[in-house]
């Protein structure tokens, strides 16, 4: 059952900590109708308005979380648009965009647009979606270049997929560097190599296997083989590519901290749970951290975080990627990868944040700013005048509690269960409408499709 309370398209935050484009000021920002309107340090309306008190808070951009995996269609059983667009905006993520791995896979663009259709009449946050890639639809690609403004753009799974989603032959991937317009983004493992440590484990080990060798198994081999190809590809042909996941320290050398990120052809991204979990971890979580890239050794964890520092890591994402309890309960061969975070990852690095790892500045370029430069989202990623109202209060003196009675994932499990965050998200606006306060969803407004400056 959704609490519902009087909707008003006209707030006024006063005495507010704004953490944008690379300084922290004391302002006060009026949202009128989906944008903001005036951002100034003291804001005088006359006619009527909802003020809201943001002393002692933060107010963030909106995080835009560049890749997700939302289940619908096909695995509704595990997520649905809906549901994972709950908790995404209670965790502060007001735009996302999904993965092409639902059922059926959405190598097409008429596959495409029935999850654009799903996500407009029960997606809280905003949305877009990525076209899948395959070794039997290149030319698919072709038309896709005539929707640059409209999607975000290509997946391409070069390893650790299954099915039409596989892409490892090489003519195949060569033909869509060469000709796709818009941004490709890929997930760099190789799948020989991974098939060829699987049967050397399966050897040693048989049914002992367990997600302890998962790192073994998927190694910094696999990962650089993959990614160094894909750069060297993008390289070749002048492509616009976006490295997703990236879990290795050998990788890191690949990418450049330079030049400006506008200007970046060859961009990186690291997900959450890679900066947190190490392999040690396995013991305890198990399957609960069985995902492909696979977490690795601790100092593979720490060159992430110097990359991440230095700039030649671009973006921070979740990689949200729910499973049934029940799924990860398997044997670890049967145990599907992937674990649900989209509404902890902001909790998250402002828990980095708290530890001195990370200022509140550079979680804003990495969560906020970053994905909407990497992508051309146009008038989101930053507080200005104009843009549309996509922003987060958050409140660094309160917790957050990860329990059953405030998990919104429809698969009811995280693996940071029984963890405190030690800050809270008290409201979220997407498109200037207040659609999350303290716990409570105001659905009566939907998110909008993401559209791209290309």
């Amino acid at each position: 059952m959704f609490l519902y309370f009087y909707h008003m398209q006209r707030y006024l935050i006063k005495d507010i900590l704004l953490v944008n484009e690379g300084k922290i000021v004391p302002t006060d920002v009026l949202v009128e109708g989906e944008r903001f309107e005036k951002i100034a340090p003291r804001i005088q309306v006359k006619s009527s308005v909802t003020e809201i008190n943001g002393q002692g808070k933060y107010l963030l951009p909106g995080v835009i979380d560049d890749q997700v995996h939302f289940r619908e269609p096909g695995y509704t059983h595990k997520a649905t648009i809906h549901s994972e667009s709950r908790a995404a905006i209670a965790g502060g993520v007001t735009s996302y965009m999904e993965m092409p791995n639902t059922y059926p896979p959405a190598v097409t663009l008429e596959l495409l647009q029935q999850k654009y259709e799903i996500a407009s009449k029960h997606s809280l946050a905003n949305y877009s979606f990525y076209l899948g890639a395959s070794n039997h639809h290149a030319d698919e690609i072709l038309r896709l270049n005539t929707y640059r403004q409209e999607i975000c753009g290509l997946k391409i799974f070069m390893g650790s997929s299954t099915g039409e989603l596989l892409v490892d032959d090489i003519p195949t991937l060569e033909k869509i560097f060469a000709n796709c317009e818009l941004p490709i983004t890929t997930h760099c493992e190789d799948e020989a190599l991974i098939r060829q440590r699987l049967q050397q484990a399966k050897a040693q080990k048989g049914d002992a296997l367990s997600a302890a060798d998962h790192p073994w198994i998927r190694n910094e081999e696999v990962c650089y083989r993959s990614s160094s190809f894909a750069i060297s590809l993008a390289k070749r042909y002048g492509t616009r590519l976006h490295v997703l996941h990236l879990t290795t320290a050998d990788e890191m050398k690949l990418f450049d901290a330079l030049t400006p990120l506008a200007e970046k052809q060859i961009t990186a991204e690291v997900c959450v749970h890679h900066l947190h979990f190490t392999a040690d971890d396995y013991a305890r979580l198990g399957n609960l951290i069985k995902c492909n890239p696979s977490i690795k050794a601790a100092h593979h964890r720490e060159a992430l975080w110097q990359a991440l520092l230095d700039g030649r890591i671009d973006v921070i994402a979740t990689d949200h990627a729910p499973h049934t309890w029940e799924e990860k309960q398997q044997p670890y061969l049967q145990a599907p990868a992937g674990l649900p975070l989209v509404q902890h990852g902001l909790l998250l690095m402002l828990e980095y944040y708290q530890k001195q790892k990370i200022s509140l500045e550079q979680i804003v370029e990495k969560m906020c700013h970053h994905p909407a430069i990497c992508f051309q989202v146009s008038e989101r990623g930053f507080v200005r005048e104009g843009y549309f109202a996509d922003a987060v209060i958050v409140d660094l003196h309160d917790h957050t509690p990860v329990d059953k009675d405030h998990l919104l994932y429809k698969c009811q499990w995280s693996p940071f269960a029984s963890h405190h965050f030690p800050a809270r998200i008290t409201h979220t606006f997407v498109n200037g409408h207040l659609a999350y306060v303290d716990g409570r969803f105001d659905e009566r407004q939907m998110g909008k499709r993401l559209l791209f400056h290309r």
